[in-house]
Formats: structure tokens, sequence, C-alpha cells
């Protein structure tokens, strides 16, 4: 069977957008001789859709939008994802399906059983689960179709299952020849040679050909990476879809292919990509043609900044200075070469007399009380303002530059750095940005090399450097990678760093600062555990004091 995947980048909620992108696929999928078409989960509504869901008048939009696409097809067969509704007085009623349809209507479907609650999952707020799966036969082919999660049980391949129930054994029982599984796939590092360890034992095991195909795009903070699979019924990778872009394939599962041994690539390769794709979506789907950066002199927003020119190009890029008396030489003249380098429009603005002002205008109100963190902070949020106010003036998105390593902590200020549309390398660790410079400068210096040899510093008092108040960043991601992604506790991570007194410091500052993390920006996801939604603390709690 020849089996078109098309690996679309959708709109959540742009359904007219999503529905001409699944008649266009199919069309090309028709006139190339494909005896089906297949499109990614909710591809027709967007993924996640989250509380769209529940408004009637959007689930009867895209109800009616899925029969104008079935009545314009013929005898090759079409398989999209959308939301379905029935009539049962239990539970929502809604399902995320997988529609399959020919010659001029939806002939079959199927729900998705398996519903995760887990990580940046929140599917069981919405829909029920599939109370059966059934093979559907079409052309000559028994055709097994789920639906993402549906696939992630296998147990030959996990140690340990979410689920009791595992619906693609269910229809390989029931007769399935061809497996097709529609996806929406949140990324982060490692989610492809995952997938494709995965699916590969799958397919091994039970000698099953599979299309698996995943949607391509941002939602935001998530990103979707596409890079669609197909495997032969001995296991083997014999088509890969492009990574962070749309693509289109074919797979005959008649056909002999050369298998493709290693779908990922470098770390620093792929989150970069990652990144810029994400950065890239959010502003064209938001309708933001250019974007605003505070360039420090420091590693992290030289690191934004060159995301930004690689997203939207260097006319699209607007960086500002904003000196104060504690902003070194060198923070102005390394800024300077990033500017020439990247070719991108810049100005200074100092914030001093600002600052000055400020501080004279609260000298009654602070009488008796020492020079501390208030003026620090007093500095951060004149920068914010001016960030703000150009922002707004000129309609830029404003990006923060924040790392992973300082939100986690709390190594930022509200309504200073921490302002701003998108938080773009929130989700990367500080040890993992000189990675991320260090690649682009492995051909040629890019990001000046002062810029990446400075000690790290918010310059906010004199001779200031972070490492005054925090651990060496190589001590404290090692400490955070543990407790965030690895969910370690004290003890655990004390045996292993050998200092109780640094590991509760860590953890303590992590948890004392969820209330700046709940006001901050989205961060693109690249991790297994990002600060958003996929990592839900309280505010208020009293577990570890």
């Amino acid at each position: 069977m020849k089996i078109a995947l098309c690996q679309i980048d959708t709109i959540i909620g742009d359904i007219e957008n999503n529905k001409n992108k699944i008649i266009n696929g199919y069309n090309r999928g028709v006139k190339d001789g494909a005896d089906i078409v297949i499109f990614p989960e909710l591809s027709l509504v967007g993924y996640p859709p989250l509380d769209l869901v529940e408004k009637e008048e959007f689930r009867q939009a895209a109800k009616k939008a899925a029969k104008e696409i079935a009545a314009l097809t013929g005898n090759t067969g079409l398989v999209f994802g959308t939301i379905t509704e029935g009539d049962d007085l239990i539970g929502t009623d809604i399902h995320n399906s997988a529609i399959l349809c020919f010659n001029g209507k939806v002939q079959f479907v199927q729900h998705k059983t398996l519903i995760p609650n887990y990580d940046v999952f929140d599917e069981m707020r919405y829909f029920d689960s599939a109370k059966d799966v059934n093979v559907y036969e079409f052309k000559g082919a028994k055709l097994g179709i789920s639906i993402c999660e549906d696939i992630w049980n296998d147990a030959d391949y996990w140690y340990k299952r979410r689920y009791s129930v595992d619906p693609v054994k269910k229809l390989i029982d029931k007769g399935a020849e061809i497996l097709i599984n529609i996806s929406a796939s949140p990324y982060h590092y490692g989610k492809i040679r995952e997938r494709y360890e995965m699916l590969s034992v799958l397919t091994k095991s039970d000698k099953i050909p599979l299309a698996y195909v995943c949607t391509a795009g941002a939602q935001t903070d998530l990103i979707f990476d596409g890079a669609s699979m197909c495997f032969d019924g001995s296991g083997n990778l014999v088509c890969l879809g492009k990574a962070f872009e749309e693509d289109y394939f074919i797979y005959d599962t008649d056909a002999t292919y050369s298998p493709v041994t290693d779908p990922e690539r470098s770390f620093e390769e792929e989150v970069l990509e990652a990144l810029v794709f994400g950065l890239k979506e959010y502003c064209e789907k938001l309708g933001f043609k250019k974007t605003l950066v505070g360039l420090s002199g420091g590693i992290d927003s030289a690191l934004v900044t060159y995301i930004a020119v690689k997203a939207l190009g260097k006319e699209n890029v607007n960086v500002v200075l904003m000196p104060s008396e504690f902003s070194s030489m060198g923070s102005i003249v390394d800024s300077g070469k990033l500017i020439s380098k990247l070719g991108i429009s810049s100005e200074v603005i100092s914030i001093q007399p600002v600052v000055d002002k400020t501080i004279e205008m609260l000298s009654e109100a602070f009488i008796g009380k020492k020079t501390d963190v208030t003026e620090e902070n007093i500095q951060a949020r004149v920068r914010g303002l001016y960030l703000m106010a150009l922002a707004n003036k000129h309609n830029y998105l404003l990006l923060t530059t924040g790392n992973k390593s300082e939100m986690a902590v709390g190594y930022c200020t509200l309504y200073g750095d921490m302002s701003g549309g998108l938080a773009v390398i929130a989700d990367v660790y500080k040890t993992d940005v000189y990675k991320l410079v260090n690649y682009i400068n492995r051909n040629e210096e890019i990001i000046p090399n002062e810029i990446v040899v400075k000690a790290p510093s918010a310059e906010l008092r004199l001779n200031q450097k972070d490492q005054d108040s925090l651990p060496e960043y190589d001590l404290l991601d090692k400490i955070l990678r543990m407790y965030l992604e690895e969910n370690k506790e004290k003890n655990e991570i004390t045996g292993i760093i050998g200092d109780e007194k640094v590991v509760k410091k860590v953890l303590r500052l992590v948890d004392i600062n969820e209330f700046k993390r709940k006001q901050a920006a989205p961060a693109l996801r690249v991790s297994r555990k990002a600060f958003g939604y996929g990592r839900r603390y309280p505010i208020v709690q009293g577990w570890r004091k």
C-alpha cells in the first residue's frame, strides 16, 4: 500500500486554514498515486486546543469542516485528526479522533484510547477514552489506526508501562496488517531517538509495518519537530520526515528501502534549530515582524540575539544597550562587536539618570534602611521600563534572555529582566548555553570570544559576579538536572554531590522562587521537564522550608 504522509504545521483554532492544508495535501497524494493520505493528530483543529474544546461553536465548526473535507474525497483514502462528539450523558463525550474518509464521506472513526494526563499533557480534562479499537479493511489491507499515546505503551519496550491497556496490541490481535499512527508529539532533546527505538522494537516484535505521521510546528511554548517515521516489518526505519519543518513523502509498504540508522543529531545542532524554529513560529502565528533584545554584553543575551537573527533575519532584530555606572566598558565594546558581526540595528540609552532620580524620589521613604538588593532591582526594572516602552512604541516582540539555571533559582528580577513576551532560552541550562555558543562559533567567531570567556555578572553592583551568590554553574546545573528532570530528592543528590549545605541551598532556591516562574513569559521547551504547565508546583507550600 502506498501511504502519503503529510507532516503539516497547523494553527490552533484556525479551522479554515488547517482544512485547506488537509485538502491540498490530499490532492497532492491523489496526484502521486497514493492509496491513502494521512495527517497528524487533531490536525483539523490544531494541537493542543485546550479549552477551545469546551466551546460548542468550535466543536460544530470542526464537525462542519470535517464533512466538507470528506465530501471532496474519491477512492483514495484520507485519515486526519479532529475532535468528535456523541450523545453519551456520561463524561465529556468529546473524543480525540482519527477519521477515515473516501468516496465523499466519513467511512470510519477511531477514537483515542489512552488519554495522557502527565507532564505537558492535560487531555483527560477534555476527552473521553475509546470504548474499543477496531481494524478497518481498505483496498485489501487491514488497517490498524491509532492516535499518538496509543502506541506509547508497548510491553516489549517499556520496563514499566503507564497504562494497563495496549490499543495497538489489540489492533494486531484483531488482524491488523498495517499500522497507522497519527501523532502530535511535543519535542524535547532525545525524543526523536526515543520514538525511533520504541517504534523499532514494536514493529520488529510484531512483524508489522508502520506509518507514523507527526505534527511539525510550534504552539506557544511547545515545539513539534515532525520527523515522521515509517518502519518495515523487520523494525527498520525506512522513511524519515524532515525535522522542524513541514514535509510530505510516500511510504510504499511493498517497496524495499535502505534503513535509516540514526535519526538523531547532536544536542547543539538539534536544540539550536528547535529554538530558532520555535521563535519563528511564535512570531509568525502572533503577527510579530520584529523583535527587541536588551543586549547586556553577556553570553545569554548574545545567544538570544543570534537566535532571533536566524529566525527572523537581521533586518528584523533590534537591540538596545542600557549601561549604568556599574556596566563595564567591556560589556559595551563586546556588544558592539556582536552588533557589527550580525549586522543588526542598535541604540544605547543610559539608565543612570532614571535610576538616580528614582532613588532620590524614594529617599524619604527609605530613611533608616540600608542599601541592599532593592537598589539593584531598581536598575533592572528601569531597563524593563525602557524595553517595554520601545516594544510598545515600535510593535516589537520583546524577548527575555534568562536561562534555565537562573529561572530555577530565582536569579532574575520580576518586572525587570523578566519583562517580555517569550523566554527563548529559559529551558536551556547555563552550561548548555556555552555549548550552543561554542557550536555557533565552530567555524568562525560570530559571538565574540570576549563574551564567551568573561565571568557571568548581572552588573548591578561594583565587581558583581554570579558566583558571589550561586555555586559554580557546572555544579549548579548538575544539581538542577537531578532535581528537576530526574526527580531526585535532597538525600539522593547529596549522596552524589557530597555537599549537603550546597544541595539544600539550591533546592530551597528552586522551591521558594515558584512565584517568579508563575509570572514569567512562556519558555520554549527543549528539555524533558520545562518550567510552565509541564512542571506544576504550588507557590504557597510547606514541604521544604
